[in-house]
């Protein structure tokens, strides 16, 4: 089995024992054939496919960390992450407090060259894509969203970096969940703002979505802390955090966020098959 995934023929065929894909949305459909041609031939398959993460707020969170945590589930790698907290739920009685502070932090962000100690943000991939992330905020605010700060193409000061393809973190508001960017990775510096006023109502929204890549909730409730993360739809829960990937705990998704885990002793046995050997050194032991 031949196949054509970003310019390159990749083959399926025998002797080929497992595949493991992290492909874009673009190529998902080509994905579900692959998966399917693999059951054909009894082959292991692992996938860790897009995300549209949820992250929630509560009243009772810690504000700072609350807000720094939205940064990270947003514009860590340029937003070029496929378990980002694109989604960002806030309980309506902190919500203007929340934001006031996300945006003044979010305009202190430096974009520049990665190699600079105090460069926050990066170039996009390629000008392609940073179109592609410019279009889905158009859309945005064709829909009804507001522009709280950025989303623009930015050029750097120095001279060398003035053909990157750089932009302005975004953070847009009166998102709503039927909107385009709420529904679809974007897989740039884009965070949606949304308001909710109950946990039933927050995490029913939060589980309203193709995609179960990841999640995340901010609270000082430790026992909600555990309810949520018990009904939450996604393959990793970050609890007054976001982001952090030890190389200990497995890493996948539900839903169309893939299949299989990576990391720790769960990816291992994706690549391996578990073997029973049984030595007898003594007589056989027979009533024949």
């Amino acid at each position: 089995m031949l196949y054509r995934v970003r310019g390159k023929l990749v083959n399926f065929s025998p002797p080929t024992q497992g595949l493991t894909r992290s492909p874009s949305l673009e190529v998902c459909q080509l994905v579900k054939r692959v998966m399917a041609d693999c059951a054909s031939g009894i082959k292991h398959v692992t996938l860790e496919l897009g995300g549209k993460s949820p992250l929630l707020i509560f009243a009772d969170a810690d504000m700072e960390n609350a807000v720094k945590g939205a940064m990270m589930a947003n514009f860590l790698t340029q937003g070029e992450v496929c378990c980002n907290g694109t989604r960002v739920f806030v309980e309506r009685s902190i919500k203007d407090e929340f934001v006031k502070k996300l945006v003044a932090k979010t305009k202190t962000l430096k974009i520049g060259d990665p190699v600079n100690d105090d460069t926050m943000m990066g170039a996009l991939i390629n000008k392609a894509h940073m179109d592609k992330v410019l279009n889905y905020i158009e859309g945005a605010k064709k829909q009804g969203a507001t522009v709280l700060c950025g989303g623009e193409r930015f050029t750097p000061e120095d001279p060398a970096l003035s053909g990157g393809c750089f932009m302005t973190p975004c953070i847009l508001d009166n998102v709503q969940d039927d909107m385009t960017v709420a529904k679809e990775e974007i897989f740039g510096p884009v965070l949606s703002l949304m308001t909710f006023d109950t946990e039933e109502e927050a995490i029913t929204r939060a589980n309203a979505s193709e995609f179960g890549l990841a999640s995340g909730l901010f609270t000082n409730d430790l026992k909600r802390a555990h309810r949520l993360a018990a009904q939450l739809e996604a393959g990793y829960v970050w609890i007054n955090n976001f982001n952090l990937n030890p190389v200990g705990l497995p890493f996948g998704g539900f839903k169309h966020s893939g299949i299989g885990r990576e990391n720790a002793a769960d990816s291992i046995n994706h690549f391996s098959q578990l073997k029973s050997v049984y030595v007898e050194m003594g007589d056989v032991d027979c009533p024949y």
